[in-house]
């Protein structure tokens, strides 16, 4: 029986899977640049999903450690969905010592909202109060 473990240890990722992931099979980050990903690796608070040792699943964490945090780039990859790994990952970020007493914890998901709800999160109570800058084509213009 295959063996599911969550890492925090940024020196396991398989930066080269998480690229490849994100810049041709994501629907958020199509042609996303490998430097701008180790970029964002490099500062933020990453786990891997792991199947005996070898990389299916990732999430990324931009926090402050103190009052805020936003969850992006979460996926397992194709063929290993539908076994509980993401339910797997998300336990993992959520009781990570450095996302406890957060006032704020954001996503944007189009497709996994029943999952996050699990986790307490929900649409804002104030979306008015809320404003972005989204370039979702960003990288393929480049």
């Amino acid at each position: 029986m295959a063996t599911f473990a969550v890492s925090d240890d940024r020196a396991r990722l398989d930066i080269a899977l998480i690229h490849r992931f994100l810049s041709e099979q994501s629907t958020w980050a199509i042609g996303i640049p490998r430097e701008l990903v180790e970029r964002s690796i490099a500062n933020s608070l990453c786990f891997g999903g792991y199947l005996d040792g070898s990389q299916v699943a990732f999430a990324r964490v931009i926090t402050d450690g103190a009052t805020f945090a936003y969850l992006v780039d979460v996926f397992v990859l194709p063929e290993h969905r539908g076994r509980g790994y993401s339910l797997a990952m998300m336990d993992a970020v959520m009781a990570h010592p450095s996302l406890q007493g957060l006032r704020r914890f954001m996503l944007a998901t189009s497709t996994a909202a029943p999952l996050y709800e699990r986790y307490g999160f929900a649409p804002p109570a104030k979306p008015q109060a809320l404003m972005e800058r989204n370039f979702p084509d960003i990288y393929e213009k480049g």
